[in-house]
């Protein structure tokens, strides 16, 4: 039996929701180029797009939010879950917690757009319950007046957000809403495939996300431009960073092996927000001398910005603290999770891949 390390090149489905092609640089959600949707459509379109196969027209969209919007408060018993939970408690795993704890009645399988929206509704809502409690500071419930991204930010500060920095995060959350067979993806498929209801694999998916190779990592691209600190500091730090063999935070990635769209996307809103920031212009110096020295040090391996690098610039404009950088992703990713879940009862089978034993074997006996 062929052996297939981490099942890489492995399909594991078909899919109507999304193309990935790294050797292209393409990311399409649905027939739209996903670059596109992040710089004209709003949250509520893209999620709207990404369930049903097509944009919303006016009206639809009209009905579509307002629905939305009466999901986002949290049931009471979830709140009563979540002020049990120890204040140190990694903001993901109360996240995961939480979501688990939805798993009543109203999630039996086989999952519904209904339930897709409940929990992509209450998500920012208990992610920015569990940072304010965790950092004791006073709840705010959510507005109804403010879109989606909108009142992720307020419920997170409890001011009123800047108009161009809830365009930003919008763009980046839709960019991150879907990205093929990942790992998190998988995961929910896989439950999914058991029949087990929605919430509980889209629970699976954020355990799969919460871990340091899938989730992101723009605060390490923070701290190292900040590190770097100055354009003249810029070749000699990353001169002694690729002699040394190390890596480059926010270039490369697993499966893009040319520009990555997001990356691409990303950067024109980040250019938009803050083209006169010194800290964006370091980050521009730096993403031109990193790609020509890695073609210097690693020539032909095709090593690109990825998404992080910008996601990071975002990040740092809007002022997000670190420890809210991957529930933000995942607060853009239960979209895409969603959708595969309906994708997935709709052609079920359950996942029960094979194994190669390497172990021994029992010894012969005589009798």
């Amino acid at each position: 039996m062929a052996k297939v390390t981490g099942l890489e090149g492995v399909v594991a489905a078909e899919t109507d929701i999304s193309l990935v092609d790294g050797e292209k640089g393409h990311l399409i959600y649905r027939g739209y180029w996903a670059k596109d949707l992040a710089l004209t459509c709003t949250f509520e379109q893209a999620a709207y797009l990404l369930w049903h196969g097509s944009l919303p027209d006016e009206e639809t969209l009209a009905k579509f939010t307002a629905q939305l919007k009466t999901y986002r408060a949290m049931p009471e018993h979830i709140k009563r879950i979540m002020d049990a939970l120890p204040q140190d408690m990694p903001l993901m795993s109360m996240m995961q917690t939480a979501i688990s704890a939805m798993s009543t009645g109203a999630f039996a399988w086989p999952p519904t757009e209904a339930q897709a929206m409940q929990l992509t509704a209450v998500l920012p809502t208990i992610a920015a319950y569990g940072y304010r409690k965790q950092n004791r500071l006073p709840w705010h419930e959510p507005l109804d007046h403010l879109d989606h991204t909108s009142n992720y930010l307020y419920m997170l500060s409890g001011k009123l957000p800047e108009a161009p920095h809830a365009k930003a995060l919008n763009a980046y959350l839709i960019l991150g809403m879907e990205h093929g067979m990942n790992a998190s993806t998988f995961s929910g498929r896989a439950v999914s495939s058991t029949q087990s209801d929605m919430a509980s694999a889209v629970s699976a998916a954020i355990g799969a996300m919460k871990g340091p190779l899938h989730g992101g990592a723009p605060s390490e691209v923070i701290a190292m431009l900040d590190e770097i600190g100055s354009k003249s500091n810029a070749e000699p730090w990353i001169r002694d960073v690729l002699s040394r063999g190390g890596r480059l935070m926010g270039f490369g990635h697993r499966v893009y092996k040319t520009k990555d769209p997001r990356a691409e996307a990303l950067r024109l809103v980040t250019e938009r927000l803050t083209a006169d920031d010194p800290w964006f212009d370091l980050a521009i110096h730096v993403e031109q001398t990193a790609i020509r020295l890695l073609e210097e040090y690693k020539p032909g391996r095709r090593l690109y910005t990825n998404v992080e690098f910008f996601a990071a610039s975002i990040m740092r404009a809007i002022a997000l603290p670190t420890p809210l950088f991957t529930p933000t992703f995942t607060v853009a990713r239960v979209v895409g999770w969603t959708a595969h879940l309906l994708e997935q009862a709709s052609v079920n089978r359950i996942f029960r891949p094979q194994s190669v034993y390497t172990g021994p074997m029992p010894q012969e006996t005589n009798t």
